[in-house]
């Protein structure tokens, strides 16, 4: 059987490791890093000081957000 398809923001990570050479755990801890702060201001964090694309950025952080978020 084949797995099944990746869908939404975690479709991008095996294009952001392989563009920017770094696994997407050490991706996911920058942005952590930058808590408190909005997802923009993390998207905006990961382009000006890691040169990666908006697409890319904004599929890490919305990633991470929402595994963080609290249940309930």
């Amino acid at each position: 059987m084949s797995e099944p398809k990746v869908t939404g923001p975690a479709s991008y990570f095996p294009s952001i490791e392989k563009t920017y050479g770094k696994p997407i755990a050490e991706w996911k801890a920058l942005v952590r890093a930058g808590y408190p702060a909005r997802h923009m201001e993390l998207v905006a964090m990961l382009k000006e000081r890691h040169g990666m694309g908006h697409g890319h950025a904004n599929a890490i952080v919305a990633h991470t957000l929402a595994e963080d978020k609290p249940a309930g």
